[in-house]
């Protein structure tokens, strides 16, 4: 089992190199193939009622624009992919919005690189919920890249947080080619006092068997979690960030709670606190 195809997102952004740097270190491991997408930004269901570009002078200046900024960052993403090493590749131009354009296109990807949301960049291209609505909408294992990291090839050393949901299960299913690659995997276990089942269902469902058959040695801790004001799941959030920091870890594994509600990404407390206060790459799935 690898990731024989790695979707990236790709912009004008200084954060995309690392973006593809970390996919290429990937695709490199697992002899896969990397696909750089750039968005040109209009939704592909505006297109589709939009009148033609010819009857529309106006609209097919701003249309070739909003192209010509996406084929510029294709040409960065050649030209970074043309020294990388990788045996694979190639660039596309995706007439949508990056929310919804990655989403489709992950569809027949083993793996998708996008970046963490930077606080302060509201006006950026893109919408704020990004990484939010990819990880909910896309149906495959993100990865999720700081904004403040530069290159990097994550993967050494990863912590996994384990409750026996289904979304942990699938999250540590599909991070299985990143883990058998590792030279420690740590499974967490948040004992939060007041819910005890969390605790027996996860060490029922214990995955270190499981991922001794595949090839992989894990060790479980159970890490209890002060509870300040009731149950909260953001607590949770805060005590797998503090771990990992604690273990060195240099990839976290998580299943991503949430749903969407009309155009609103509504997440799970603590997959909002990491998303937000992540500072290693961040491998999740929904």
């Amino acid at each position: 089992m690898d990731f024989k195809t790695i979707l990236v997102h790709v912009d004008d952004s200084v954060r995309s190199a690392a973006r593809v740097g970390a996919a290429a270190a990937i695709a490199r491991r697992s002899n896969g193939h990397v696909i750089g997408a750039a968005l040109s930004g209009v939704s592909r269901f505006l297109y589709q009622a939009m009148p033609p570009e010819a009857n529309d002078p106006t609209l097919a200046l701003h249309l070739d624009f909003l192209r010509e900024r996406a084929r510029d960052a294709l040409a960065l993403f050649t030209r970074q992919m043309d020294h990388s090493g990788a045996v694979s590749y190639e660039g596309r131009l995706v007439d949508d919005e990056a929310g919804a354009g990655i989403s489709l296109h992950a569809r027949t990807a083993d793996l998708v690189v996008i970046g963490q949301a930077e606080p302060g960049h509201a006006t950026a291209p893109l919408m704020a919920d990004f990484p939010a609505y990819v990880v909910i909408h896309s149906g495959r294992p993100v990865l999720l890249l700081p904004f403040a990291m530069g290159a990097c090839d994550p993967g050494r050393r990863i912590l996994v947080s384990w409750d026996a949901s289904r979304e942990a299960a699938r999250a540590l299913q599909l991070a299985l080619p990143m883990m058998q690659r590792a030279e420690s995997v740590t499974i967490a276990v948040f004992d939060t006092r007041g819910d005890t089942r969390t605790v027996a269902d996860a060490t029922a469902a214990d995955p270190v068997p499981f991922l001794e058959r595949h090839g992989i040695g894990a060790e479980l801790s159970i890490v209890p979690v002060e509870q300040k004001r009731g149950h909260r799941r953001h607590e949770v959030g805060e005590a797998l960030l503090t771990l990992a920091a604690e273990r060195s870890a240099d990839l976290l594994v998580m299943g991503a709670y949430g749903h969407s509600r009309f155009r609103e990404t509504i997440l799970g407390g603590a997959t909002r606190t990491v998303l937000e206060g992540m500072t290693i790459p961040v491998l999740m799935a929904h």
